[in-house]
């Protein structure tokens, strides 16, 4: 597929499948909004002005809000798996397989931002500033690519091992396209800038109605970039 069918397919598809959708906003609106209440705790607390309503509402906010999160992002690796063999309806609900992905994603997310890390750290050792500064930002950049690659790895295959397969990771970003992905990468980071602007100007005026179209959006959002990412690797 070029790039013109992917953002298309990727723009339609939340709305072919308004079932999933729903369900996921409804989610999304409740994280927004316990994250939201579990921050304003935070500060009360931090503050000094002890609430113990407060502070109960905070812990459960931010049990609430890890749980339907990690339930999200199990979901929308499985839209990635779709996405890599070109299925145009949404997964079903398979909580303990897609919570256990979840957490294998943690598990690569920290794993490919450690090793550039470190490699900064090693690397600020020996050489100049300046130049660690640059070799950081590459390695960062590369990397954040990899990871991506990464999560396609393991929503193809539901393996940890698939994922943590570094090189190969690399590899797959010259398969598909370095430019492609980059593109696809700046065009989310625009529309969820956007996102913000939006949410925060309404949150100035609403806190829970900021909260609920940001619930609403972000998990628009999530769908697109998911299946966009899902179909740039069925190129592969």
């Amino acid at each position: 597929m070029d790039m013109g069918e992917i953002l298309r397919n990727s723009l339609l598809y939340p709305l072919q499948n308004i079932k999933a959708l729903v369900i996921f906003i409804v989610l999304g609106v409740i994280a927004g909004i316990s994250g939201g209440t579990t921050t304003i705790d935070f500060i009360l607390d931090f503050l000094g002005i002890n609430n113990i309503i407060a502070n109960e509402s905070g812990i459960l906010g931010m049990l609430l809000f890890i749980i339907i999160s990690l339930l999200i992002v199990g979901y929308m690796l499985d839209v990635v798996k779709w996405s890599i063999y070109r299925r145009s309806d949404s997964p079903g609900i398979d909580i303990k397989r897609q919570f256990s992905n979840a957490l294998k994603f943690l598990v690569v997310e920290i794993v490919y931002l450690f090793v550039p890390f470190v490699v900064f750290i090693i690397l600020s050792i020996f050489l100049a500033r300046w130049i660690v500064s640059l070799i950081g930002i590459v390695l960062f950049i590369i990397f954040a690519l990899a990871e991506l690659m990464a999560r396609c790895r393991l929503a193809k295959n539901d393996s940890l091992s698939e994922a943590l397969a570094i090189n190969e990771a690399m590899g797959d970003i010259f398969k598909i396209g370095l430019i492609k992905i980059i593109f696809t990468v700046v065009l989310a980071f625009i529309m969820a800038f956007v996102l913000f602007i939006v949410s925060d100007s309404i949150s100035d005026y609403n806190s829970v109605i900021g909260g609920i179209v940001l619930g609403v959006l972000s998990v628009y959002i999530i769908f697109f970039y998911n299946r966009a990412t899902g179909l740039l690797y069925s190129n592969i």
